[in-house]
């Protein structure tokens, strides 16, 4: 991974790091998402989504099936624990995924409290996806907050 790269990656200058396509609609087959909180018009995957000028972390997403997929960066712990409250309501599901960073506060605080913990073997390539330089430097997971039984835990293929 180049040096630029990996400065967005461990930053937050960018938060336009798109879901791959391919593993975001086995997901949106499960779930049936109807909102994305922290999207840009680009890397949107739902016809309902918050910008950052929309500002996600202040919205209501009760009532709906939430993909996440949060920025890269210093607020990520912010947006953990959004996606932790607003699965707490009643009707709401969100689906989260996040870097599998089980060292956390964050992780340990609200994931370790999800419905679901789906750890994804090998690392994701975001945006397009076609270059070494696009994997993800990290082991990433899919964390389901839709109430609070204890994690379900398990592996899950990349695309």
């Amino acid at each position: 991974m180049d040096k630029n790269t990996q400065g967005l990656m461990f930053s937050s200058k960018s938060n336009e790091w798109a879901t791959p396509q391919d593993f975001y609609n086995k997901l949106n087959a499960e779930f049936g998402f109807t909102l994305d909180p922290c999207a840009t018009p680009t890397t949107a995957k739902c016809a309902s989504y918050y910008t950052v000028d929309d500002d996600g972390l202040s919205k209501d997403w009760s009532g709906h099936t939430v993909f996440m997929n949060p920025p890269y960066g210093r607020k990520q712990k912010d947006w953990i624990e959004k996606a932790f409250q607003e699965g707490e309501k009643a009707g709401t599901t969100v689906v989260a995924l996040v870097p599998a960073r089980t060292d956390t506060k964050a992780w340990h605080n609200y994931c370790m409290k999800a419905t679901e913990i789906r750890f994804i073997k090998g690392r994701l390539k975001f945006g397009q996806g076609t270059s070494k330089t696009s994997s993800a430097p990290f082991p990433s997971a899919v964390v389901v907050f839709s109430g609070s039984p204890p994690p379900k835990i398990t592996g899950m293929e990349r695309q």
